[in-house]
C-alpha cells in the first residue's frame, strides 16, 4: 500500500496519455491520415533523447540477464482460475513451472479473467509459488504426476524427472495490464479509478522482488499495448520510481515489450531508447497487432482484411511488421548491447483425432522453424502441452539466442510506411464470417464467466475431432469483431460462393447478412453441450455477449476496445442492465471520446 501511494502521482499521467491516444486516433480518422514516422530532428517525448540518436542506437540499454539468455520457448497463461479455492486455482502455476518452458509469462491482462477477486488471486498464487509455500509444493507434486501420465501416452516418455528441480528451470515473467485499463477495485485519493498497470506492476514487484533476487532470478515484466515512445517513457518513469522506492538500482526491473500496436512499429528504436536500462526485448504478438492495424485504418474504405485464417505472419503487413522488429532488436546501443526477439503465439492444443493432432503439430513445428530461421531467439506457446512439441526446433540448433545476428538497420521511407498496411489477395467468405462470429460470441461469454483465456472453435465443429480447439484470449476476440466491422462498414465483397446462404462471389457483406449469421450462430451456441457452452451461461452471460457483439459490429463509430464493453458488464447477468451500460459507453465515446473504464459497481470502502 505504501508503494502504491508513492506511485499514485502517475495515475493522472496515465489518464492524460490515454486521452491523448484517443484524441490522436479520432484526429487521424477525421483527417483520413495514415500513421507516420516521428520527425528525425525532434525529441522522443518525455525524454531528453533525440529521435535520430534513438534510431542510431545512441542510448544506454540493458545487458541480457543470465536467466533470459536462453528463452527458446515461453509459455503464456494466467496463474489462477475463476471462483476456485487456492489448491485448485494454483494448479495453473504448477503446470507452467513444470512444463519445461524456458520462461512463463504469467498473464495479468488478456488471458486473466477479472471477475470478483481474480486479479488478486493471480498475485497471491504467484507469491505462494515463488516462495515455494507448502500449499503450492503439495499441488505441484500431484500435477507433476498428472503431466507425466499424459506425456507417457503422447510422447511415450516422461517429461519431468525431478519435479522439485524442474520448478527452478523456468524463468518467471509477469504481464501487467496495459495503460488503457483501470483496476476494478482500487481508486486514488481523488476518487479516480486507479491505473491497472500501476496496480499490477507494484503488487508483483513488491511481493516478489526479494525472493526472486534471493534465488538468483531476474524481475521481468511484459509490457502490453504500448503505442508510442511517449507511453514507453511513462512506463520507464514508473518503473524507475518503484525501484527508487524499494532502494533497487535503476534497471533492476527488466521488460519485454509486446509489439501489438501498429503505431509502435513506427517507433521501435524510440521505444527501446525510452525504456533504456529496463528493456531486454520485443515480442511479435499476432492477434492484437492485426486489430491495431484495422483500428488505425477505419477511415480507409479500401483497407478490408480477409478471413482471419489468412492473416498469418507471412501475410502482407504482418511480414513487414516482423521484419522491422527483427531489424530493431539487432541494432546495438552505445555499449554494443543487442535485444531479444521472441516470436509469436502458437495457439494449438494437441487434443483431437490422431490425424488432426499430427497435422497440427507438424504445422506448429514448421511455424517455429520459420521464426527461428528469421532470427527469433524463441517463441510463445499457449498451452503447456505444446512446450515439448516446439522446443526441439531450437534445441537442434543449440544456440542460446540470436543476439547480434546481422540484419540491415531500419529505414524510414514512404515505402516502409506503406508496407506496414500492405494488403494481399486472400479469401473473404461466409465460412470465414461464421468462424469470426461464433468464436467472438463464445469469447465474450467466457469472459463474462471469468475465463479470459479459453479453448474455443466455431460451433459447426464442436463434434468434429478433426478440427482442433485453439487457445483464445482477449486479443483474438477483439480482432474477430474488428474484421466484421470492416466488412460491414466498408462494403466488403465475398470472394467465394456459399451454397448454404445462396450468396455468390462478388456479393457485398451487408447488415442483413450479419444479422442472419448472428442469429444462426447464437442459436447453435444455445443448443451446444455444456462442454462447449456452459449451460448456466446460456441465459446469463451469453445474451450479454451477443448484445455487445451486435453493438460493436453495427455501430458506425468503431469502439476502440472490445474489452471495454465486456469490463463494464463483469459480474452483471441482467440483460436490461447490460443494454443500459453498453448505450452509456457508446454515447460517452461518441460524445467526446471518453471511454468508460471504471467499475460501474464500485462501492468505495468507508
Amino acid at each position: 500500500m505504501t508503494a502504491l501511494a508513492s506511485l499514485a502521482r502517475f495515475n493522472k499521467d496515465q489518464k492524460t496519455v490515454m486521452v491523448k491516444r484517443i484524441k490522436k486516433r479520432a484526429e487521424r480518422a477525421r483527417n483520413r491520415q495514415k500513421i507516420t514516422f516521428l520527425d528525425e530532428n525532434g525529441d522522443v517525448p518525455r525524454t531528453n533523447i533525440k529521435v535520430q540518436e534513438a534510431r542510431d542506437g545512441k542510448f544506454i540499454g540493458s545487458d541480457i540477464p543470465a536467466d533470459l539468455q536462453r528463452q527458446w520457448i515461453q509459455g503464456t497463461g494466467p496463474g489462477a482460475k475463476p471462483n476456485a479455492p487456492v489448491e485448485k486455482s494454483i494448479r495453473n502455476v504448477a503446470y507452467a513451472l513444470l512444463s519445461g518452458a524456458d520462461g512463463w509469462m504469467f498473464d495479468g491482462e488478456d488471458a486473466l479473467g477479472q471477475v470478483t477477486t481474480m486479479s488478486l488471486d493471480n498475485q497471491r498464487n504467484l507469491k505462494l509459488a515463488i516462495e515455494k509455500d507448502s500449499i503450492f509444493m503439495k499441488t505441484a507434486e500431484r500435477v507433476a504426476q498428472e503431466m507425466n501420465k499424459w506425456a507417457l501416452g503422447f510422447f511415450g516418455r516422461k517429461i519431468i524427472e525431478d519435479w522439485r528441480e524442474q520448478l527452478d528451470f523456468t524463468t518467471k515473467i509477469f504481464r501487467v495490464r496495459g495503460l488503457h485499463l483501470d483496476d476494478r477495485h482500487v481508486r486514488d485519493q481523488n476518487g479516480l479509478a486507479f491505473s491497472a498497470a500501476i496496480i499490477d506492476m507494484t503488487l508483483y514487484v513488491v511481493n516478489n522482488y526479494q525472493q526472486l533476487q534471493t534465488s538468483g532470478s531476474s524481475i521481468v515484466l511484459y509490457l502490453p499495448k504500448i503505442q508510442t515512445a511517449e507511453e514507453a517513457a511513462l512506463w520507464n518513469e514508473m518503473m524507475s520510481a518503484l525501484e527508487e522506492h524499494l532502494s533497487l538500482p535503476i534497471g533492476t526491473i527488466k521488460v519485454y515489450v509486446l509489439v501489438e500496436q501498429l503505431e509502435a512499429t513506427f517507433q521501435l528504436m524510440e521505444i527501446r531508447a525510452a525504456l533504456g536500462r529496463h528493456f531486454v526485448g520485443y515480442n511479435t504478438g499476432r492477434w492484437d497487432y492485426i486489430n491495431s492495424v484495422a483500428d488505425a485504418m477505419t477511415w480507409h474504405l479500401e483497407f478490408v482484411n480477409p478471413n482471419i485464417e489468412a492473416i498469418t505472419m507471412t501475410y502482407g503487413y504482418m511480414r513487414n511488421y516482423e521484419v522491422r522488429v527483427r531489424r530493431a532488436v539487432n541494432t546495438p546501443d552505445m555499449n554494443g548491447n543487442f535485444a531479444l526477439w521472441q516470436g509469436g503465439m502458437e495457439p494449438n492444443i494437441p487434443v483431437g483425432s490422431e490425424e488432426a493432432v499430427a497435422n497440427s503439430m507438424e504445422k506448429a513445428v514448421a511455424g517455429g522453424a520459420r521464426e527461428q530461421r528469421e532470427g527469433a531467439s524463441g517463441k510463445w506457446v499457449a498451452h503447456w502441452k505444446m512446450v515439448h512439441v516446439v522446443r526441439p526446433v531450437w534445441e537442434k540448433v543449440g544456440e542460446a539466442n540470436q543476439l547480434g545476428r546481422t540484419f540491415p538497420p531500419l529505414t524510414y521511407t514512404e515505402a516502409d510506411a506503406d508496407g506496414l498496411t500492405l494488403l494481399e489477395p486472400a479469401p473473404r467468405t461466409i465460412r470465414g464470417a461464421r468462424n469470426l462470429l461464433s468464436v467472438a460470441l463464445q469469447y465474450g461469454n467466457a469472459f463474462g464467466e471469468g475465463f479470459q483465456s479459453a479453448a474455443l472453435k466455431p460451433a459447426d465443429f464442436f463434434n468434429n475431432d478433426d478440427i482442433l480447439y485453439l487457445m483464445e484470449d482477449m486479443a483474438t476476440g477483439e480482432i474477430r469483431l474488428s474484421i466484421l466491422w470492416e466488412w460491414i462498414h466498408k462494403g466488403a465483397r465475398l470472394t467465394e460462393d456459399d451454397a448454404e446462404t445462396g450468396l455468390q462471389s462478388g456479393d457485398v457483406f451487408t447488415v442483413d447478412i450479419f444479422q442472419r449469421l448472428l442469429a444462426e450462430e447464437y442459436e447453435k451456441l444455445l443448443q451446444a453441450k455444456d462442454k462447449d457452452v456452459h449451460d448456466n451461461s446460456k441465459r446469463t452471460t451469453l445474451p450479454i455477449a451477443s448484445q455487445i457483439v451486435e453493438t460493436y459490429v453495427l455501430d458506425n463509430v468503431k469502439a476502440p476496445w472490445y474489452i471495454d464493453l465486456l469490463n463494464i458488464n463483469l459480474n452483471n447477468h441482467d440483460l436490461h442492465t447490460a443494454k443500459e451500460r453498453i448505450k452509456l459507453y457508446m454515447d460517452s465515446f461518441k460524445g467526446d471520446g471518453t471511454r468508460i473504464t471504471e467499475n460501474l459497481d464500485f462501492v468505495p470502502r468507508q
